[in-house]
This record gives structure tokens, sequence and C-alpha cells, in this order.
């Protein structure tokens, strides 16, 4: 019987099938091996058929660049230091790109005027790296064909910015004035236009504009003048001698950024009634203009920050008069101006000490009051009282300023008053008599509410019942940058029961409804929303950015937040078991009286010392300074038709609860 020979492969196959149902571990790590080779098999005919197409091209670029124009643009010399433009530009989930900035393409170089591409190649293509830069890095060993991958982000506090290389040109769409942007990094298809708000450095647009001066320039460059707005008035230029100054207030200087709006506002946030600029850079305060005044020619300094305005010159001082708002104080040196008030009838129990001065002045009598550790200084003529505020000296009813009207001996410009007329001054000696504070002997089962709408003032109000009564306050939540401030029952939960109070910004049947009592607290919409984006984006006591308030985050928080002013005290008119409203305007203008109501409400015994203690030192570590306030206006007028109707509405809430409605000012204008 014949048997049919195996094939040739038979064996060896058997013998591997054999092998591996002993051992399958090493079966499977041989599949593994092989597929890994597999793989790196592709991955690097991969690699080749890319090297093969860009040697193929003969230009070394990467085929997903379109031809452009040369590798450089107009006016390179001015690429040294940075450039920033500052819109931020959120990334989205996109086809991966290996080059250009993430915004609109429209845009792009078919904008840019003939004047701007002159000096470009453009029968060439175009390469990321420029054609300068070419010979020096063939000297440095590196292929000047080679594409390099794109500049990094700058990381900022605002967001991202990009590096710009230079301006090209400018152009008015509208109201809007653009800027031809050629990007530090990115070829000329990339150019841009953007609004000259988003430009952050200053310098980036003097430089074009001087080179350019044909081209359109933002509104008042052309002509440098002194600048006046509806609260100051320009009055002259004046000598300013170091020995003697012209103004004796507070002075401060910025050598880099500083603006006539922004010495005027730190002048008036002080209470100062003039505001002087110097040398283009220095700013100084006072109630009195002390110097004469000369020729106009003379103060010919343009400002640092703002090169469209003058700012006095050297050893010269352009000098405004500013028109002070209600809440402002008038200081001299440190000491804040309170007024003109009547002799009290027991004076030496009102002002326990007191001395005459040879040649009165009112440093004299205030540095007398500070050394004694008294917060009021009063003038006398030529005697100074000092004192604390006291309800026999409450400083609620001022008096006519003309009746103190008597000059200082040793003072050619200041009044020191009369014998029955005192001029007062509060020094920087703290009234320490409302400066304790505790948590509650024992536990409460009553829980108070003091609600409001974010930014309607809740931190100054807890600032001010704590000082009022003596108790921490609490809070819904857990702020660590308040705990560190002072505000000790931050720590603790809001149903602890230790504390006079608690913080809250909810709304709605269930939160509201867990609360025994509330103190609602009611402030202006357009002034709330300001303030709540401030601390949203600057902390309590900061400011948001430029970039914020122009950016698209602005009207989206006014979209969001605005309908929530009205909800929100709405749901507590409608769920709270024992509401009183505070409205925040008339707590600043009548503290003593709004507060006493409230530590009325609280049940506790009102201390008249305490309260005037308060009134001294009222706003603390909590009120933000003036030095950033906007220069526009924020709302639209769509805002405001929106605002306005949320006004109305929570005013007839308040009407229907037999309550006053909103002020006066909150109503629509």
């Amino acid at each position: 019987m014949r048997v049919a020979r195996e094939p040739i492969m038979a064996r060896p196959l058997l013998k591997i099938h054999r092998y591996f149902r002993r051992k399958p571990v090493r079966f499977f790590s041989f599949i593994l091996l092989y597929l890994t080779a597999g793989s790196l098999v592709f991955l690097h005919s991969g690699f080749s058929s890319d090297t093969s197409t860009t040697g193929a091209s003969g230009s070394g670029r990467d085929p997903l660049i379109s031809e452009g124009g040369g590798s450089t643009g107009a006016g390179s010399s001015t690429s040294d230091g940075l450039r920033l433009l500052g819109r931020v530009f959120k990334e989205t989930r996109r086809a991966p790109r290996r080059f250009g900035p993430p915004w609109r393409k429209e845009n792009r170089a078919q904008d840019a005027p003939e004047w701007a591409g002159r000096g470009f190649d453009r029968t060439s293509s175009w390469s990321h790296g420029a054609k300068g830069r070419t010979t020096k890095e063939m000297d440095d060993g590196r292929d000047p064909n080679q594409v390099e991958e794109p500049p990094l982000l700058l990381i900022l506090d605002d967001g991202t910015a990009y590096k710009v290389k230079e301006i090209l040109d400018s152009r008015r769409r509208g109201d809007n004035l653009e800027y031809l942007m050629d990007w530090e990094g990115y070829g000329p298809e990339e150019r841009s236009w953007v609004h000259r708000n988003d430009i952050l450095d200053p310098n980036l647009l003097d430089t074009f504009h001087a080179t350019h001066p044909g081209r359109p320039a933002p509104q008042g460059r052309e002509q440098t003048v002194h600048a006046e707005t509806s609260s100051s008035k320009y009055i002259g230029c004046y000598v300013d001698d170091t020995q003697r100054r012209a103004l004796r207030g507070v002075s401060f200087l910025d050598y880099k950024k500083m603006t006539v709006f922004r010495c005027q506002d730190s002048c008036a946030e002080r209470g100062y009634l003039y505001a002087g600029l110097e040398f283009g850079a220095e700013c100084y305060c006072g109630h009195k203009i002390q110097a004469p005044n000369v020729s106009e020619s003379e103060c010919n300094m343009e400002c640092k920050g703002e090169k469209s305005n003058l700012c006095g010159g050297p050893n010269r001082l352009s000098i405004y008069r500013l028109e002070l708002s209600q809440e402002s104080a008038r200081r001299y040196g440190s000491a804040i101006f309170k007024g003109c008030f009547k002799r009290p009838d027991n004076v030496t129990l009102a002002l326990p000490a007191s001395s005459v001065i040879k040649n009165m002045s009112v440093d004299k009598c205030v540095d007398m009051c500070t050394e004694k550790e008294f917060s009021l200084a009063a003038l006398a003529g030529e005697k100074c009282h000092c004192g604390f505020p006291t309800p026999l000296f409450t400083l609620h009813e001022r008096e006519d300023e003309e009746l103190c009207l008597q000059r200082c001996a040793g003072e050619d410009f200041e009044s020191c008053g009369n014998n029955d007329f005192f001029v007062v001054y509060q020094t920087q000696v703290q009234d320490n008599r409302c400066m304790d504070r505790r948590f509650l002997p024992t536990r409460s089962k009553h829980l108070v509410a003091l609600a409001s709408f974010p930014g309607a003032g809740n931190t100054w109000a807890r600032h001010l019942i704590e000082l009022a009564t003596g108790y921490y306050t609490g809070s819904y939540y857990f702020d660590g940058s308040l705990y560190n401030k002072g505000f000790k029952g931050e720590r603790d939960h809001w149903r602890s029961g230790r504390t006079i109070c608690i913080k809250t910004h909810e709304s709605g049947k269930k939160e509201i409804e867990t609360f025994d009592a509330s103190i609602l607290m009611i402030r202006n919409p357009y002034k709330a929303l300001m303030a709540e984006f401030n601390r949203k984006y600057g902390g309590h006591i900061g400011f948001a950015s430029q970039a914020h308030w122009r950016g698209k985050e602005w009207p989206e928080f006014v979209k969001n937040y605005a309908p929530w002013w009205a909800s929100h005290t709405l749901d507590w008119l409608k769920y709270g078991k024992q509401v009183q409203v505070v409205h925040f305007e008339d707590l600043k203008r009548d503290l003593f009286s709004e507060l006493k109501g409230m530590v009325i409400f609280l049940s506790l015994e009102v201390s008249e010392d305490r309260l005037l203690c308060v009134e001294g030192q009222k706003d603390g570590n909590f009120k933000r300074s003036g030095l950033r306030k906007l220069e526009y206006d924020p709302y639209t007028p769509e805002m405001r038709a929106t605002i306005d109707g949320l006004i109305k509405t929570v005013d007839t809430a308040l009407r229907k609860r037999n309550l006053s409605g909103v002020p006066e000012e909150y109503k629509p204008r």
C-alpha cells in the first residue's frame, strides 16, 4: 500500500503548532511582536512619503501654505521688542492647521494697501523663516527650508495675546478705527484688521502714527490740547516751586502711564478741589493754588500715558478745577475735612483736650490732636480742640462754610474758624470704640439672612454691622480672602448660630424659607452689575480689565445677571418671613439712621458711640479706588431698555408691600 508524501512545509508548521500549544504565552508574544513591526514599517513609509513630497516641491515649504508675498514686512527694523495684541481668542476643536492665528479669514492680506507690500519678492515661494535670516541659519548649520512650528501664544492675566511685528495701515469702519497687523512669526497671508482697543501696547500706535501721519488716527491725536471733562475745567498754567509747591496736598508719579483723567480722578477721590500735572508724569492735588500763573506756552509737555493731552512742563503745572461728588472727602494733607460746625453746648465735655496755639494753622492743630491720639481736630480761631464724635458733638448738622471763614494766623489760604463755629478735621488716629468683635455668647436658633444680589454692597454691610454690633457675621459660602481680611465668621458653618447674621446671594423658595428673618439689601442695578463684574474679574476691591469690558464677557454678563437682579428681590419679598429692606444708596446717604434701624431689627441694644465710631471708618478695606473708573458708558440702549423695565417691576412689587419703592436715581432716565 502506497502512502502519499507529506508536503515539505507540513512538518515545520506541525512542529510550530505543537510548540505553541504547549506554550501559549509565547504565541501571543510573537503576535504582538509581529503587529509592532508592522506598525513601525507603516510609520516609516509615511515619513518617507512626506520627505519625498517636500523634496519634489523644490521650495522646502509646507504644501498647506498658500502662495504669499515675501518673507518680511515693510519696515522690519521696528521689530525689536514685543508688540502685543490683547483680544482673547478662544481655541475650539477643529482640523489641525500649521500656521496662522485663529481669527476670521475674511480680513486677510488682500485688504493691505499697495504700499504695505513694497520690498517683497512676490515671485518666490513664501517660507516661514524670513529671507533675511536664511544666510545666518545656513551659517548656524540649520536648514533654511525646514518648516518651523508657529510661536506659542502669550498667556496674560486677561487671557491670550499675540506678538505683533508692526502695524502696516489704519482705516475707519463706521465709528471704529482698525489697524492692519503684521504678526510676529506668521506670513503675509495671515495679516488681519483688528480694533484699536485690542492693542495693548500704546507705543505701537505711537510709532505707526509718527511714521504715517496721513493715515486715519484716533480723535484728538492730530492736536495736543488740555483736556476738559464734564467733571473738570482747565484753568491755566502755573509756576511750581519744589521748595514751596503750588498745590500742597497728596501727589504721585507715573513716568509710563500718567493721564489727565487719572490725575483728576485721584485728586477727586480724595476730595481735593484742584488737580495739577507737571513734567508729563507728576500729579499734585490741593485745595488752594499758591503760585502765580504763567503763559500757556510753558505747559507744553505731553502726558506719558496719552500723547493727545498736555501735562504741564518743567516746574510748570497744568491745573484743573474739579467738580466734586457729594461723597468725596476734602483733605488737608492726611487729614479729612469734615466741615463747619456750631460750637457744642459743653465744649469741655464734648472735646476734652484743647490748647491755644501761636500762629495757628491746620497742620499745627491736626498734629497736636494726632499726638494726643484723638480722631477729631477742631479749629476755633487761635484755639485747637481735640476729641471723638459723641452724642454731644455728632457732626451731623453741618453749617455754611461762610460762618467759619476766618484766616489762620499761620496759614494764608486756610480757614481756622472762630469761637462760635469750628472747622473740623478727622485725623489719622483710629477710633477704637467700635473695633472689638466676637462671636455670640450663646448659640442662636434664630437665623437672620443678610441677603443681596451680588454687587449690592453685602461685604460693606457686613463690615458696618460688625462694627456697630460688636459681633461677627457669617456666610452661606466660604471666601478665604474675606476671612483673611478679618471676617472670622466666614469659616463657621452658616447654621452654627454663633454669628449675628448670614450673608447670602441665594434666591428661590427653599433657600429663603430656611431663614427666620432677613435684611434685604437692594442697589441700583446699573451700579450693582458693574460692581459684580469688577468683583468677578478683579476681586472684592479690584477691577475688570478693559479687555473684559470691551469684549463679549460684558454683554453676556448683563444678559444673564440683569434678570437675576429683579428675580432675587421678588423672591425674597414673596417667600421671606420677616424682611427689612435697606437700599444701598440710603445707607450711604444716612448711615447713622439706616444702620441704627438694622441694629434694632437684629434685636440688639443700640450704642450711639459705636455708631458714631462707625461713621468715621465706614469704608474699611472694602471700597474700590477711583483710579480705574470707566471713561465711557458700558450700557447699550438695548441693555438700558431691559434694565429699566426690571426696575419698574421691582418698584411695583415694593409698593404693593406698602414700602417706599426704589430711590429716584434708580428710575429710568
